[in-house]
């Protein structure tokens, strides 16, 4: 009797079968079709009535295997409850320990517990433990009603639980919103207090507001929360101006308002608070924070910056860069990226090892332009590193380096003339200034090359005359190329 085995790898060899039609039967993984029949040796074998068992073999499989895993998911949620169960007066435990702490933080003004008990986003594990024990033990709130220590602070800390449990599993929208109804009436008991023992405190909450807000605006994929958490900020900032030692925490709430606005690219609302600061009467600049103090100068250079107030921005980033903590190597190289190109318009190359020290290798090409006198070098180093640039807000500081680098093109063909006849040296031909041109590969003509030069002359680049009908530039005798000294190039 003849016979078909249905399977992969099985051969049944028969007389004057041909293997390879063998193996097309008894392989049916890859050309089964229900009731198709394949014919050999003029017989003809039906492998639908075989696909059938199959299949029927195949979902009685599967329904075993999910049985199965339904089993184990059982086990699994029984294991949960069990661990839940047990865990319960563990939980318990977390949160009076929590509740006993901020309430003795507040009764001893003990600042630096109590800004602990606030912080969130650094992933601080007491508060993540906090938040896990919140998540099983879900009657916190009677406990903080029952007890009047605590229920004095209820609007701050009912709300702040309600923050750590949707931070643990990464619900930002409303973290943010129960953590801003915490710091809201956290503000409202800080006006109550006389000294200022609790600014660490504020300062930690209002860190968390625009960080919350932010990571809040990435799940939404909007810019709502940080808008609003700018607004809360403001209102922060006016409880603060104001005689007394609260008023030095103004200037942190000023730098955390430059973050939000320069990250909403808002930055024209940082004038009314820079006038607030600058022009009131209670405020000694020096004796705030150095630590705020950098950052203020940090972000009022960056203002200089896009105003093209160059020697302003010189003196805040210089400022910033003379008073950061010279281990926080990060905030140094954030300085340096706007300081170089302040430098750099006023004529103050930086040295290579600076470049290097904090790998700002994205400058180094443009020094080197400055310093040969190659445009090829310098348009080709701003076209290679123009997304960087363009982030920054420095692109158009650095286009406009050109008029130096032409500045200092012309300054080497002189002093190679000078070597080479000293009696005409200060005779610069138009046709050799094209042909260095040239030679960088920057083709331009002598038209656009003498309405070069004259830019130069009326911008104080270069003292001389032209000589048109030779074509040639007369340079003065005296300093022919005048050094910027600090200042900017005149506009």
């Amino acid at each position: 009797m003849r016979r078909c085995i249905f399977g992969v790898g099985v051969l049944n060899w028969y007389p004057n079968r041909n293997p390879s039609e063998e193996t097309r039967i008894t392989t049916g993984w890859f050309n089964l079709d229900k009731g198709r029949a394949f014919e050999s040796n003029e017989e003809v074998v039906k492998v639908g009535v075989v696909e059938v068992d199959e299949f029927e073999k195949k979902r009685k499989a599967k329904a075993a295997a999910a049985e199965r895993a339904m089993q184990v998911m059982r086990s699994r949620e029984m294991k949960t409850m069990a661990m839940a169960y047990l865990s319960m007066g563990e939980a318990h435990r977390r949160i009076n320990d929590y509740l006993n702490r901020f309430c003795d933080a507040v009764s001893n003004q003990d600042g630096d517990l109590l800004k602990r008990l606030l912080s969130l986003s650094s992933n601080n594990p007491s508060i993540l433990s906090l938040a896990d024990a919140l998540n099983v033990f879900q009657d916190a709130n009677r406990l903080i009603k029952q007890n009047d220590d605590y229920a004095q602070f209820g609007e701050i800390l009912v709300n702040l639980f309600r923050a750590f449990q949707s931070f643990r599993v990464g619900g930002f929208v409303d973290s943010y919103q129960a953590y801003e109804k915490a710091a809201n009436a956290f503000i409202q008991e800080f006006r109550n207090w006389d000294s200022a023992w609790a600014l660490q405190a504020l300062y930690v909450m209002l860190y968390e507001i625009r960080v919350l807000a932010e990571k809040a605006d990435k799940e939404l994929a909007a810019n709502g929360k940080l808008k609003g958490a700018g607004s809360f900020l403001m209102k922060v900032f006016g409880t603060l101006v104001g005689k007394g030692p609260k008023r030095l925490g103004a200037l942190y709430v000023t730098c955390q308002l430059f973050k939000i606005y320069f990250k909403l690219g808002t930055v024209h609302l940082c004038r009314s608070v820079i006038r607030s600061i600058e022009t009131a009467r209670v405020f000694d600049f020096e004796e705030f924070p150095t630590r705020d103090k950098v950052t203020y100068m940090y972000y009022t250079g960056r203002l200089e910056v896009f105003n093209e107030n160059f020697p302003a921005a010189d003196d805040k980033l210089s400022y910033a860069l003379k008073h950061c903590n010279p281990l926080r190597e990060a905030n140094i190289r954030m300085i340096l990226k706007y300081l170089i190109p302040v430098k750099l318009s006023i004529g103050i190359i930086p040295n290579d090892w600076l470049l290097q020290k904090y790998n700002l290798v994205e400058y180094r090409n443009v020094v080197q332009a400055l310093r040969r006198g190659d445009l090829r070098l310098l348009r080709h180093a701003l076209q290679e590193h123009e997304d960087r640039f363009l982030r920054s807000g420095v692109y158009l500081v650095l286009e406009k380096l050109e008029l130096q680098v032409y500045q200092r093109l012309l300054k080497k063909i002189y002093i190679i003339q000078k070597q080479k006849d000293p009696s005409k040296a200060h005779q610069l031909k138009l046709e050799v200034i094209v042909k260095a041109l040239k030679w960088l590969e920057m083709d331009i003509d002598v038209d656009e090359v003498e309405c070069i030069v004259a830019i130069l002359i009326y911008k104080s680049l270069v003292k001389g005359y032209f000589a048109h009908k030779s074509k040639v530039v007369v340079l003065s005798k005296q300093d022919p190329f005048p050094k910027l000294n600090g200042k900017p190039v005149n506009s």
